[in-house]
């Protein structure tokens, strides 16, 4: 590579976050474009961060010939077509979360990764929080021993003016309720420390708003390391909160609760003794803060391209959220336990937001 990567950010609403996160990095990131159907939220934003080109039509960024990477923040029944289709116009993509509306999505996403030759990064910035980072870390390490039981909180408020967004809340468009659209990031954390889970057993309902989706969550997982988590999601809390809680053999680690940043510092670790303490110290007195959230993932993806080496989050990364999220949602409709891999033959591998599973696959084409 030589010089910046030109990036265009196709959305106007999260998407804003993420030039803020580019222009962080100007050594690494141009942003030369912008893309909304909405003509005039796209000639504010285009406006506001001083960005040369709005375009409202998907297909025109996509012949746009300096481009190197598409970055898809549009609603999520429309992240396989747009990332299907930058692929094909041969240029990388970064996509918002849910990457998918379904496993065999997901995989058909990874194949055309594969013959395009360019590389897509789906979105979980909470993972480069430092306090997070600290935990991998200690894990890395060996300090921290075994896991024996995790928590995980997302404990958020939405009310009716969020849903008032027509595409939200809908099974066809939003694809499914907080478990993919807002506690996805916290339970990706969890995997992301301790690797998948074996067995998944879930409740779900809606309390809090009128909505097609589930609202609240209760789900009880036993991981694949014989450890136990629970994760419990809500959008009715009235005090606003994410938590995280790990307690493994030599220490316990307790994110902080900021509902939006509870991967960053500062978390508390406890060792199981001074000398596990002393441990605890050394290791963290060696740590390295590197960029966090957006500015985090980003920079590392023009690492990881310029060297060739693996994207800081995978395709595979975002098929193991699909994954956990097929489970719950299977889990809490048959009340029975789901056993993980989730293969092509489970009756929601084509998705989970019909009956029985049926969801179209998008193609460029269609």
């Amino acid at each position: 590579m030589s010089g910046p990567l030109k990036v265009a950010v196709v959305g106007g609403g999260i998407g804003r976050l993420h030039v803020e996160a580019y222009q962080s990095l100007p050594e690494e990131f141009e942003v030369v474009a912008v893309c909304d159907v909405d003509q005039d939220r796209l000639r504010e934003f285009a406006a506001r961060y001083g960005i040369p080109r709005a375009i409202t039509d998907f297909t025109e960024v996509c012949r746009i010939d300096e481009l190197d990477v598409i970055d898809i923040c549009t609603p999520p029944f429309l992240h396989v077509r747009q990332t299907l289709l930058a692929l094909e116009a041969g240029r990388h993509v970064i996509c918002e979360k849910p990457l998918a509306g379904s496993l065999r999505e997901a995989d058909e996403v990874a194949a055309a990764e594969k013959r395009s030759g360019r590389r897509v990064m789906p979105i979980f910035q909470y993972r480069f929080g430092h306090g997070l980072q600290k935990l991998k870390l200690l894990v890395a390490r060996g300090i921290t021993g075994r896991a024996y039981l995790t928590t995980a909180e997302t404990a958020w408020r939405r009310r009716p003016a969020y849903y008032a967004v027509p595409w939200r809340s809908k099974w066809a468009t939003e694809l499914g309720g907080p478990l993919v659209n807002l506690a996805i990031h916290g339970h990706d954390l969890v995997c992301d420390v301790l690797g998948p889970a074996r067995t998944v057993s879930a409740h779900l309902t809606t309390l809090v708003n009128p909505i097609e989706t589930e609202d609240c969550a209760a789900v009880a997982l036993e991981m694949a390391d014989g450890s136990l988590c629970t994760l419990s999601v809500t959008t009715g809390s009235a005090r606003e909160i994410s938590r995280h809680r790990f307690c493994f053999a030599n220490l316990s680690a307790e994110s902080n609760t900021a509902p939006y940043r509870n991967s960053h510092d500062d978390w508390i670790f406890t060792g199981d003794s001074p000398e596990i303490d002393k441990q605890i110290q050394e290791t963290l007195d060696v740590f390295v803060p590197l960029p966090e959230g957006y500015a985090g993932q980003f920079s590392r993806f023009h690492q990881a391209l310029e060297s060739g080496a693996v994207l800081p989050v995978t395709i595979a990364d975002a098929r193991a959220a699909l994954e956990l999220i097929t489970a719950i949602y299977d889990a809490a409709r048959t009340r029975a336990p789901v056993t993980l891999p989730i293969g092509e033959t489970h009756p929601l591998y084509g998705g989970w937001q019909l009956p029985g599973g049926s969801r179209r696959v998008t193609s460029p084409s269609s």
